[in-house]
């Protein structure tokens, strides 16, 4: 990998250290082709922008930094299945429309259909969300309030609760952590699914976007079931005897 830009080269060499937090300078220096001072002056570079931390004979990635990768991760997991899930999702949205979008990786993909949307308004306790549509001019994205959870670029507690009973919505997007096969529905934390069932209830209709992988698990906090949401969006897959048992419990099921 020789005869990198700097930009480039800085690039790779963040990502060599959310692959391997130990690399050293002489290993960067070794793999990269250049002098140890260069690859010091990368770091200078990299902990400038906040990307890294510097140690002795080395560096480390910052919180920031883990967290964006442990995210990108998580986004590109099944990337196709959320991008199909999401695009039926956006069939059901018209101009106009007031929208909540919670914190999952398949309405984020959801949200970045929307950028070309008119006249809507997305309310969402996501900061992945906000900051894929907040460039969008035909969307106002409204940002609850709340408390950074631990890991995630999400907001939840009592004060995101509150901020929702100010609203009502047309349409409430969710994901979900995983799918009983009787058709619960499971978030990992348990603020998560007080959020989510209060979404529920200030939307006319709701619709909960899952890929086959979470069905037939469970998760620390129950918030509901199938038979609560209007549409239920899954793709190909999913177990053909659950998908018929969600049906029985009333809800529209879609698989894509």
């Amino acid at each position: 990998m020789k005869n990198l830009p700097s930009a480039a080269r800085q690039a790779k060499i963040r990502d060599r250290f959310s692959e391997k937090p130990g690399v050293s300078i002489g290993e960067l220096a070794q793999e990269f082709g250049v002098s140890e001072m260069t690859i010091r002056r990368d770091l200078a570079a990299l902990e400038a922008k906040s990307h890294i931390q510097r140690t002795h004979g080395g560096a480390m990635l910052t919180e920031r930094m883990m967290l964006e990768f442990d995210y990108r991760d998580r986004r590109a997991i099944n990337r196709a299945a959320k991008c199909a899930i999401a695009a039926e999702a956006r069939k059901r949205v018209q101009p106009g429309q007031r929208l909540i979008l919670d914190t999952g990786t398949t309405t984020l993909e959801l949200a970045a259909l929307l950028k070309d949307g008119e006249n809507l308004t997305v309310i969402t306790p996501s900061l992945a969300v906000a900051s894929e549509l907040q460039h969008a001019a035909g969307v106002e994205v409204i940002l609850l309030g709340g408390v950074i959870r631990r890991g995630s670029p999400d907001l939840t507690g009592p004060a995101t609760e509150h901020c929702l009973e100010l609203f009502a919505a047309d349409i409430a997007f969710q994901g979900a952590d995983a799918i009983g096969l009787d058709g619960s529905i499971y978030n990992s934390d348990l603020r998560l699914a007080r959020v989510d069932q209060l979404m529920r209830r200030v939307a006319t209709r709701s619709c909960v976007l899952a890929d086959h992988t979470k069905i037939g698990h469970t998760a620390l906090a129950r918030s509901g079931t199938l038979a609560d949401v209007d549409t239920f969006i899954t793709n190909r897959g999913a177990p053909a005897e659950a998908l018929k048992r969600f049906a029985k419990l009333g809800t529209e099921v879609v698989v894509v």
